[in-house]
């Protein structure tokens, strides 16, 4: 727990989750990722999560879990001050190699289908982008995200 707190005092904090997942075991994945790269939360927005065995550490008894119901709901709820980041593969995206991660932040990602709809991404402040022209799976590029903000701070 110290050291969380003196993360959060040196680099802010930051939360990550996904849109509309397919897939219960990538929220689990990234939970546990979240966790171990210390995230303040996770979320997930439209589909709630279902628990199940890809959170081998119990992540869910460490950080919380967040649900919103729409991408308004999130907004509202996002804390001060705090951009709203969506991680997706558009042209007008920011790569993340020379992205500055702000002090505080909230990544959003979409699942592997269909990512992030335009209306969603016109609500987020920032959009960066993995490398490569395919979609990575969503627990995967979420880690990505994670280490690269860890790694630069």
């Amino acid at each position: 727990m110290a050291r969380l707190k003196q993360t959060y005092q040196q680099n802010g904090f930051f939360g990550i989750g996904i849109v509309n997942s397919h897939d219960e075991l990538n929220i689990g994945t990234l939970w546990r990722t979240a966790y171990i790269m210390g995230a303040a939360f996770i979320f997930t927005v439209e589909r709630k999560y279902k628990k199940q065995t890809s959170d081998v550490v119990n992540a869910w008894q460490k950080i919380p879990l967040y649900h919103y119901d729409t991408i308004e709901a999130l907004k509202q709820n996002l804390p001060y001050d705090t951009p709203l980041i969506a991680v997706e593969l558009n042209d007008d995206a920011i790569e993340l190699a020379e992205y500055q991660h702000p002090n505080r932040a909230v990544y959003l990602l979409g699942n592997e289908q269909s990512g992030l709809t335009r209306e969603t991404l016109s609500q987020c402040h920032q959009t960066v982008k993995l490398p490569g022209t395919f979609s990575l799976n969503v627990a995967v590029a979420g880690s990505i995200v994670i280490y690269d903000r860890v790694s630069k701070q």
